[in-house]
């Protein structure tokens, strides 16, 4: 087992290029006050007094990528629709997000509505359907256009449709000599073999592996999964148990970071987000994790999808001096 390194300071990140390829979608936000009961159901009546709307999915990926000072390439699928407009506009928001966000006027595109009182969310409402094989055809011709310019892939699976050939899409990569980090969903993992390394969370990793009732047999089953999927790495998010990295002779368990929480809606793309930038800067895999775990630290205490900042994990590394 690895104990956490005396960390250097943090690299900057204008020199890394990210390539992100995922399930894009808009996340609207109803802000207002609760002070009544519906006399139509039992349920409360929000009067809303604000909307807000951020990238999210791969999107959030791509702006956290942004935020921390690197370059990012986003390719994804939206509808020809408003929802798609807004989220092509929010992006173009972000000077260092390169969006090829490809049309399909077959589907409407992605949308999580949250309302929310006093910080507190009430209801999701998602819309949703995938897109078209002719247009999932078109992004993987530009993967393979953008990738030489990349220094590190992302393959952020929402299970919305938009990775279709994932499989291709890591073979490619790694015939490249690109690193390629997986952010997984639903229980197909076998989709995924030889990617660098997969970050699930604890519930996701759970689904695919079973449970467990000790570290022993975490450890076990992780590296289990690892051997079969022919990963460099897996590393899995564990909330208030921090992450665990696990390498081939080696494993890493970094505690989590004490504070407040708000609220962990994205908190896994800013993890993928930020090991991404510290490997393709150069950075050793513990030191790489042991920043995504303090930038997942600083985004929970947010509300709603949000990004972290390069002064930001700075100033929290300095909070330890």
């Amino acid at each position: 087992m690895s104990v956490l390194p005396s960390f250097d300071p943090l690299p900057f990140f204008d020199k890394a290029r990210v390539l992100v390829v995922g399930d894009v979608m808009l996340d609207r936000y109803w802000f207002g006050d609760v002070t009544r009961i519906s006399p139509e159901a039992p349920v409360p009546v929000l009067k809303v007094s604000r909307v807000d709307e951020r990238p999210g999915g791969a999107a959030n990926v791509a702006r956290n990528i942004a935020a921390l000072g690197a370059h990012c390439t986003l390719l994804s699928v939206v509808g020809d629709d408003e929802a798609g407009l807004c989220l092509e506009k929010l992006l173009g928001q972000h000077g260092n997000v390169t969006a090829l966000l490809h049309r399909d006027n077959t589907i409407s595109t992605t949308i999580k509505l949250r309302a929310i009182a006093r910080q507190q969310q009430l209801l999701r409402i998602d819309f949703e359907t995938q897109p078209s094989h002719e247009v999932l055809n078109a992004k993987l011709v530009d993967f393979r256009n953008k990738l030489a310019d990349a220094d590190v892939v992302i393959l952020s699976d929402y299970g919305k449709g938009g990775l279709a050939h994932i499989a291709e899409m890591i073979r490619l990569a790694r015939a490249a000599g690109k690193p390629v980090l997986v952010d997984p969903k639903g229980e197909d993992y076998a989709r995924y073999r030889g990617a660098t390394v997969l970050t699930p969370n604890r519930s996701e990793f759970r689904e695919v592996a079973g449970g467990w009732k000790s570290a022993e047999e975490l450890n076990s089953k992780a590296e289990r999964l690892r051997t079969e999927l022919q990963l460099e790495a897996l590393l899995v998010t564990r909330s208030e148990e921090g992450m665990s990295l696990y390498r081939e002779h080696e494993i890493l368990h970094v505690p989590t970071q004490s504070r407040e929480v708000f609220d962990v809606s994205g908190a896994g793309d800013t993890v993928i987000a930020t090991l991404a930038v510290m490997l393709a800067c150069g950075q050793p895999w513990s030191s790489a994790v042991h920043i995504a775990n303090r930038a997942a630290g600083i985004v929970v205490g947010k509300l709603g999808t949000a990004m972290v900042t390069r002064d930001e994990i700075v100033q929290d590394l300095k909070s330890d001096e």
